[in-house]
Formats: C-alpha cells, structure tokens, sequence
C-alpha cells in the first residue's frame, strides 16, 4: 500500500476511534454529574455573591481545613513580596493584545492574567482589545511594549501602519508568541519575513526554556536575529485560591475545552462518579461563560481536580497547562496523566502522575478511599505553587528579561 494512502487510513483510524470515545463517553456520563451541572454553577455563583463570608484573614486563617489556612497565608505573603515591586523604578509600558474569552478561554485566561500581574507588580498595562482602534490606544496609553500572539485572527486587527508611525517617534518593542508550524500554524520562514517587515523585535515563548533552545525548529528564530523571551504559565494568584467554609461533596471537577484525550483518561471515572465538567465542547454545557473568580468556588466544592493534557504536553518537556497550577493553588488534590515537564516543576509526591487510563481510575479510586494523605499532597503542591509558581513570579522574570533587549 502506497504511504500516503497508508498516512490518510491512519488519520481515518485516529478520527473513528475519537469519535467513538467521545460516544462511549457521552453515554456511560453519570445522570447526576449532567442534571447538577447548572445547581453547581448556581452555587458557586451564590457563593461568590457572599465573597465577604469566605475570603477573610479572621474566617480563613481559622479554617479547620489546612489548604484554606496554609494557601491564605502564603498569598497574602507573595502579595507583599510582590505588590508594585516596579513602581517608579522602570519606564517599561506594556500593551497586550488580548482576545475575548468566547473566541479563545485559553488566550484570554494567559493574556488577562499576564496583564493583571503586571500592573500588580507596578508595570502600567493595558489591554489592547479586539476591536480596539490601535492609533487611538498608542496615543493615550504610550506604551513602550506591546505584546501579541503570531497568529493571523489577532495580527490581522492591529493597525500597522500606526505602529510603525508611532516607533518613529517613541521607543516601542514589538513581541510575538514564538509558535511553530508544528503547532498548526502557517510556515515559520514566512512569518518571520512578515515580522522584518512590520518591525517584530523579539519573541516570548510560554514554553521552558530548555525546550526551546534544544528543539531543532526553533533556531530559525535564532538564525533570524531575534531573541526569545520566556514566560511560562503560572498560578493568578488574584483569582485561584482557596475559601472557606465547604465541604467537598463534589467527587471530581475539570474546567477545560473538550478534547479527545479527555474522554480516553476520564470514562471510567465520569462513569462511576458524581462530578462537575465545564468548558466549551462539552455537550452537556449548553452556554459555557468564562470567570475565574467563580471557579475558584467550585474547586472549593471538589475532592478531587482532573488534569489532563495535549499530546505534545506528554511527548515533550515543553509545559503543563495553567490548570495545574491553578488547581495547586486553590489547594485541590490533584489528578493528572504524565505531561514530561512536570517531574522538574513539582514534587514527585506533591501530584498525582498516571501513565494510563487505568491507572488513573485506580488512583482516583485509592485518593477515594484515603482522602487524608490526598490532603498531604494537595498542601506540598500549593507551597510549591505560592513559593515559585504564581503569575507574579512570572512577571518579575519577564521584565527581567526585557532589561536585557
């Protein structure tokens, strides 16, 4: 049989076999975790309402349950270590380009928090908005950065004649997200020919370090002249930690896009227990809205959070997604397949790691039975994740970085 006829079989195979998990899926998803979808959105939002009774130094520090006790005290800790570290002491104004949560979750969760970490460690920021006029933005915000994604649904609103004519008469560095073709974007040689011709400065990546500069793929960056900066996900601390005063009567909760790697570690768990999942392409979540602040609600109802990541996350030491961080945070026991980067980020003891779909039942099903050291777990990954792993650590590097450009 001729490769490419053998190539378009696989890719049939592949695409039959994820449709029929996500059938298989959809039918064996317990009644109740599809009925209480809404009660759970409800009472999270009801919750939030009442934010004053949950999210107190006196109500918290006094929690009998230590993720709330240990997680407030290490955030109002990194508050203080952090808060307008830069103020008065750089000239650095940055401008981010940023999505709206309905076109991409993931963009405007990473962009929005980069933002609001920013303008909390002391660097004034500002949100270049989908539709916003760019020659109107530059002229009222002056901004000395401006960061964007290089991809063309977002390139394709900015006005670049009017970023060009502003770098004439004010310093402005321009950065794009470093992606790949691999990734499925266009051929990178034509990208960074378009971005000698629109004036790109420098690159950022949120992938490691190590990764990047080791990855063949990447030195065309390199080899163009261009640096890469690095900015890796992290944990928005003003948004993603614990509350008080719940009980955790949620078996499990997953806040994230359907994929089909979800239904492949996820059936057997979803089959025999109660849960909450939301995101977009999920066909029981008729109207998916975005917000932070409620989710960090809902992960206070929740014994324990999945984790589950993209293919190239576990063939690469490349990242882990911002839920692992976030679930750290908020101080939630955490469930996850094997995404490589993750044995260098935390603990070997701080997460539950599972190399297989069965393996990660019978380690949602051993946490089920001994919640207590689940809880032992969840307290080493949430001081990892306050101590080196919050969005305002990320912050700090990455005005480091752009120092030395």
């Amino acid at each position: 049989m001729p490769k490419s006829i053998q190539q378009r079989w696989a890719k049939r195979k592949e695409k039959f076999q994820r449709s029929w998990e996500k059938l298989v899926f959809n039918l064996s998803l317990r009644k109740e975790t599809v009925s209480g979808h809404s009660q759970v959105l409800s009472r999270a939002e009801a919750a939030l309402a009442r934010r004053c009774e949950h999210e107190t130094d006196e109500v918290c520090l006094s929690s009998p349950d230590p993720v709330v006790r240990q997680g407030w005290a290490l955030k109002r800790q990194v508050e203080i270590e952090f808060f307008e570290r830069y103020a008065q002491s750089t000239p650095e104004r940055v401008l981010i380009q940023v999505p709206p949560p309905a076109y991409s979750p993931a963009g405007y969760s990473l962009f929005t928090n980069l933002a609001e970490s920013l303008e909390f460690i002391g660097i004034p920021t500002h949100v270049l908005a989908w539709d916003s006029e760019t020659r109107e933005v530059l002229e009222e915000f002056q901004p000395t950065v401006l960061l964007s994604s290089d991809h063309e649904s977002y390139l394709q609103r900015i006005d670049w004649d009017s970023i060009n004519s502003y770098k004439r008469d004010a310093k402005l560095r321009v950065g794009l997200t470093a992606s790949l073709q691999e990734y499925e974007n266009t051929p990178l040689a034509q990208r960074l020919d378009w971005a000698r011709r629109h004036g790109v400065d420098f690159y950022y990546s949120f992938r490691d370090k190590d990764y990047v500069t080791n990855r063949l793929e990447y030195q065309a960056f390199f080899k163009g002249g261009y640096k890469i900066l690095y900015l890796p996900f992290g944990a928005n601390i003003l948004h993603y930690y614990p509350v008080a005063g719940f009980d955790r009567d949620l078996d499990y909760a997953i806040m994230a896009t359907r994929k089909s790697e979800h239904a492949r570690f996820m059936s057997g768990i979803a089959s025999k227990f109660r849960g909450f999942i939301d995101g977009p392409g999920w066909r029981h979540t008729k109207a998916f809205s975005f917000n932070r602040d409620r989710d960090r609600y809902i992960y206070a109802f929740t014994k324990v959070g999945l984790n589950v990541h993209l293919p190239e996350q576990l063939q690469w030491a490349c990242e882990v997604n911002e839920r692992t961080y976030q679930l750290a945070a908020c101080g939630v026991p955490q469930l996850m397949d094997h995404p490589l980067l993750i044995d260098r980020l935390f603990s070997k003891d701080a997460v539950y790691v599972a190399d297989s779909p069965a393996q990660y039942l019978q380690i949602f099903q051993r946490i089920m039975q001994n919640p207590e050291l689940a809880v032992l777990r969840a307290l080493k990954a949430q001081k990892e994740a306050f101590d080196r792993h919050t969005t305002f650590h990320r912050a700090h590097d990455f005005v480091q970085q752009l120092a030395q450009i």
